[in-house]
């Protein structure tokens, strides 16, 4: 498997030891299954025994006991690859299931999507890096472009498989799904880090007239370190002129 290219000549590899872990590892099938798939591809073909291999599979079964004889080789996590350049082989080590491939190279694909996420988060790393240098302080790099993707995806394993593969080049993220996945398949400790924030409905309930008094009660709840105020519910001009500067005064 490889990029083929396209708006980049290079991938950065990410996402495979959770697919290969969650999906190949240990016994993976059973005699179950077997008989599941059968009357599956029974109904599915129309009848047509030979659309699916079930005296291959019991005969797996019967060898193996449910674990895939397969290995599987990829580049270190974290690699930038050129395109047409082999990323992960996937082969069979039991010449008698020479069939066994192709059933594991549609799950295997899928890494195309954390892939993709890894290399586009690290060309953006590598823009904002550029811009720091000439304006800013590189070293608050990794915390520049922040993971707020939960919402905003088709799924909850989407926003924990994409949020990771961020998390290879950026360290700053709200998506727990993604810390989750890092911590269950990389046996990461803490891969991602925030800060206290407020939201557009905290700072509202106070209502127009009050939002100064919004602003000092975050203060109040986070006297030190950094945190994050919504300040553009109503007039984001006045509250950075006037009602910040008001609330820095009562402090």
């Amino acid at each position: 498997m490889c990029s083929r290219g396209g708006f980049f000549d290079h991938a950065e590899v990410a996402g495979l030891q959770y697919i290969v872990k969650s999906n190949f590892a240990g016994k993976v099938f059973t005699a179950e299954d077997i008989e599941e798939a059968r009357k599956f591809a029974d109904k599915h073909f129309g009848g047509k025994p030979k659309c699916f291999n079930y005296s291959g599979w019991r005969n797996l079964y019967a060898k193996y006991g449910g674990v895939l004889p397969l290995r599987i080789k990829a580049v270190k996590e974290g690699s930038v690859v050129g395109a047409q350049n082999a990323i992960i082989t996937i082969e069979n080590t039991d010449p008698e299931f020479y069939w066994l491939t192709n059933w594991a190279e549609t799950v295997l694909l899928q890494v195309w999507y954390p892939v993709t996420v890894a290399t586009l988060s690290r060309a953006i790393k590598q823009a904002i890096g550029e811009a720091l240098v000439r304006t800013g302080d590189p070293s608050f790099l990794p915390y520049k472009l922040h993971d707020f993707g939960f919402r905003g995806v088709s799924s909850r394993e989407s926003a924990a498989i994409g949020g990771a593969a961020h998390l290879f080049n950026f360290l700053g993220t709200d998506n727990l799904a993604a810390i989750e996945l890092l911590q269950q398949y990389y046996g990461a400790d803490m891969p991602g880090v925030s800060i206290p924030a407020s939201e557009h409905s905290t700072m509202t309930a106070w209502g127009k007239d009050h939002e100064v008094d919004a602003f000092e009660n975050v203060l109040n709840n986070v006297p030190e370190g950094i945190v994050a105020c919504v300040s553009d519910s109503y007039d984001i001009y006045n509250a950075v002129r006037n009602l910040w500067a008001a609330s820095c005064a009562r402090k």
